[in-house]
């Protein structure tokens, strides 16, 4: 495993219960002033973190195996990214860059010119989080193409402004009492494999889709499609072969911009840049951001040249768009992804959960399927002998593992399947150690 410059070591140390009493007394503080709708996985408040490991103000030693969601692939707190915004932010915080631009943005842009799928001339814009970025990609197609309707696939999850969530699929808890939502917007079907009638490929899959959109929508009105190449909220949902390929000819037949929202599979997590890498597929548009700087908030769109300056100057924007301190941390994050080989290891992550808990669905009646792609990995949960999906045993799980220091997240539309993201530097004793507490927790559920 590539080297990483730990501040703390890499095991998980229970000193108190969890929560701890500092702990406790924070979120007697937060039921006073924070909203009840900015709920928490778990109430343990933290003070620090390196690599793998959150360190809560108790002192507990804790796995991570959300990352934020997916944010801190690095490791948390690398010394090469505070260094780089601390030297940043000695220098200039704020100008705007569509006021008076400066060169960080200019460097972010020509590297995702780069690492972004496809040969051709791209151009990019800089925003603050996924779902800016996926509202920007659904103006820029509109004005592309001069077309209305936007579709997305079925588990989806696009963000949680009024028009992502129209792109969301899950109604609870994220869209309930929300609406009304924009018009113009179409869920259809995806590829699932493990929940798909048994057999159905990835071509079968797309057809079907092509046959919804054909009926429901009319291609000639379609602007764009929205895809994920691996549904993290969706619950790791990784389409079966051939789905976006398929998918993407009949976009490029029918002018019809196809989007990769990578917010979450972007920026080396899946073992490639983008994980829409893993198909034979070159998208129109790519949406980038939570990795992308390290903790820091920033998001882009990159897409064909000729997408891109379809919008007026001054009709895409914002004030914090390409901040130059997330600027200087994300320019920070492609240097060390590149110089510690960090794609290599979310292969070698991928190979050591699969390792470790790829027989779970052999080992416990309540695991349905195990799958996963570089370090991202889902364990759908049902009921013994069924594929109902098993909300009560994913919060049972989720509680054991929390209580016990370790950092699961939970996933799906029907709330039923643990989600790992660790972050790239993980190791093998951690990801064992993890598997372990887990374990745990599913032995219990056995009937």
């Amino acid at each position: 495993m590539a080297s990483s410059p730990f501040t703390v070591s890499q095991e998980r140390k229970i000193v108190t219960e969890l929560p701890g009493p500092k702990s406790k007394e924070l979120h007697a503080r937060r039921l006073k002033t924070v909203s009840r709708g900015a709920g928490t996985l778990a109430d343990i408040y933290m003070d620090h973190g390196s690599g793998a490991i959150l360190v809560d103000v108790d002192g507990n030693q804790i796995i991570d195996l959300g990352c934020g969601i997916g944010v801190t692939t690095i490791g948390h707190a690398h010394p090469a990214i505070a260094a780089a915004a601390a030297a940043q932010a000695n220098k200039l915080t704020h100008t705007l860059f569509t006021v008076t631009p400066y060169e960080n943005y200019l460097l972010v842009a020509e590297k995702l010119a780069e690492i972004t799928p496809g040969d051709f001339e791209k151009r990019s814009i800089l925003v603050n989080s996924g779902a800016e970025a996926v509202e920007n990609a659904v103006k820029i197609a509109r004005k592309y193409t001069g077309r209305r309707a936007i579709a997305a696939l079925d588990h989806a999850f696009h963000g949680r402004t009024n028009l992502t969530m129209a792109m969301t699929y899950r109604p609870w808890p994220e869209r309930a009492g929300m609406g009304p939502f924009p018009g113009e917007i179409y869920s259809v079907p995806t590829s699932y494999p493990f929940r798909d009638p048994q057999g159905m490929t990835g071509v079968e899959a797309a057809e079907r889709t092509i046959d919804y959109i054909n009926t429901h929508i009319g291609a000639t009105e379609l602007a764009a499609l929205f895809v994920e190449p691996i549904q993290g909220d969706g619950g790791i949902v990784i389409p079966a072969e051939g789905f976006f390929e398929t998918l993407s000819a009949f976009c490029t037949e029918n002018g019809i911009v196809f989007v990769s929202d990578e917010i979450q599979a972007g920026i080396a997590r899946s073992g490639a840049w983008y994980a829409i890498e893993h198909h034979n597929v070159v998208p129109d548009l790519v949406t980038s951001a939570k990795g992308i700087a390290g903790g820091f908030p920033l998001a882009a769109v990159t897409g064909r040249a000729e997408i891109m300056d379809a919008v007026q100057p001054g009709g895409i924007g914002g004030t914090f768009g390409g901040n130059p301190v997330s600027t200087a941390a994300a320019l920070a994050v492609f240097d060390l992804i590149e110089s510690e080989n960090l794609i290599e290891e979310a292969k070698r992550v991928e190979r050591a959960f699969f390792a470790r808990i790829g027989d779970w669905a052999e080992r416990f009646s309540v695991v349905g399927e195990v799958r996963g792609k570089g370090a991202m990995f889902g364990v759908e949960l049902v009921h013994p002998g069924t594929r109902k999906p098993n909300p009560e045993a994913l919060s049972a799980v989720i509680t054991h593992a929390t209580t016990n220091g370790v950092i699961v997240l939970d996933a799906g539309s029907w709330d039923s399947v643990l989600r790992f993201l660790p972050s790239v530097v993980i190791s093998e004793a951690l990801i064992d150690d993890a598997a372990t507490v887990i374990e745990q927790a599913l032995q219990a559920l056995e009937p």
